[in-house]
This record gives structure tokens, C-alpha cells and sequence, in this order.
């Protein structure tokens, strides 16, 4: 019997993208332990269409 794990998947949206005004959007799927890291993540990763390395935070 499996155990119920305290991993959730979370979607990471890109902060500076909305600002830009150009369309669509940068995001990325990832999961984390909810015991471990309770409050909203936020990480760098790259932006295909700004072309540059953003921080992306948590929104789901």
C-alpha cells in the first residue's frame, strides 16, 4: 500500500512578463514538499521570450 506524500505540484509564473506587455506567457511546472516549504516558492529560471534569466513565484 502506497503512502500519501506531502508532494504537490505547483505552477511557477514569470514576474517581469506581465510587465513587459509583450504576449504570452513564461511558466513552468514543478513539485514541492508542502512540510518542508510551506510558504509560495520563488525561483530564477530562463524566459524564452524576454531572452534573460527572471524570477518566477508560485501562483497556484
Amino acid at each position: 500500500m502506497a503512502r500519501k506524500g506531502n508532494r504537490v505540484q505547483v505552477i511557477l509564473q514569470c514576474t517581469e512578463h506581465k510587465e513587459s506587455g509583450q504576449p504570452g506567457m513564461s511558466r513552468y511546472i514543478t513539485t514541492k514538499n508542502k512540510k518542508n516549504t510551506p510558504d509560495r516558492m520563488e525561483l530564477k529560471k530562463y524566459n524564452s521570450v524576454l531572452k534573460k534569466v527572471t524570477v518566477h513565484k508560485e501562483i497556484k
